[in-house]
């Protein structure tokens, strides 16, 4: 048997990876799962697994960030993330184990079956490679995973017109007219969507660049979406707003 952690701080991952684990690789069992890399480092520190589930982006402390508290790995490394195809290259560049979420119950059975028959522990090189790749790529996610009070779904970054701040929880309105009330804040959204193609106009609005309709100028000024609702600018981004607006 395999003993593994599975670390990521969506608890819908968490569960639904035990279970594709259970259903697809009884070989693996799993010691300990960890909704933040604090809890991880414990968990590990703990059980001392063969095997780690790393989600990369995560609050606080990332994947990176939390192998670095390591002197040493004892451990191979099998990375789940939701980034995009060009941030792929930098995985295979650097030779390390990775998953796309949501997760390919095939592709998964075939990691398994890599670690098993050869033990990777990852190098400290490797790891630095990779993310130097990471930093050096586009970062905005392909699709992204949106935790509702029913469970989660997976959208495409590239339908999402704007996202709207709603006390502790996010309103993300979508090209279909869909309104997904996801139970995070606007602040973690922001972090997940980080890259050229959304940016924070307002404490309370997160816009996809691509999906602007028009920019009105004028007193402060203010963006029509591609659904016609008009979002104002805050007298703080205006100026950064203009820089890359001009620039998309």
């Amino acid at each position: 048997m395999i003993k593994c952690v599975i670390i990521d701080d969506e608890n819908n991952c968490l569960e639904m990876l035990e279970w594709l684990l259970k259903t697809y690789a009884p070989s693996v069992s799993v010691a300990a799962m960890c909704s933040s890399a604090e809890k991880g480092i414990e968990a590990i520190r703990e059980h001392r697994p063969e095997l780690v589930f790393l989600d990369i982006e995560m609050p606080r402390m990332n994947g990176f960030d939390m192998l670095e508290k390591f002197d040493k790995l004892h451990f191979d490394v099998v990375f789940t993330t939701a980034y995009d195809k060009f941030a792929i290259k930098a995985f295979k560049y650097s030779a390390l184990n990775y998953l796309l979420k949501p997760i390919d119950p095939d592709d998964l059975m075939e990691t398994i079956r890599r670690v098993d028959e050869k033990r990777n522990i990852p190098s400290r090189e490797q790891i630095d490679l990779l993310f130097q790749g990471m930093r050096q790529v586009k970062n905005t996610p392909q699709r992204i995973a949106l935790t509702t009070g029913d469970g989660m779904i997976f959208v495409p970054t590239q339908d999402i017109l704007y996202c709207e701040a709603e006390s502790n929880y996010t309103s993300v309105m979508l090209a279909n007219g869909k309104k997904v009330v996801v139970s995070k804040v606007l602040k973690d959204i922001d972090e997940a969507l980080s890259g050229p193609d959304f940016f924070r106009v307002h404490n309370s609005y997160l816009i996809n660049l691509n999906r602007i309709k028009k920019f009105v100028r004028g007193e402060g000024g203010y963006i029509v979406m591609d659904n016609d609702v008009a979002i104002s600018i805050s007298r703080s981004r205006r100026q950064e707003f203009m820089e890359m607006f001009a620039r998309f």
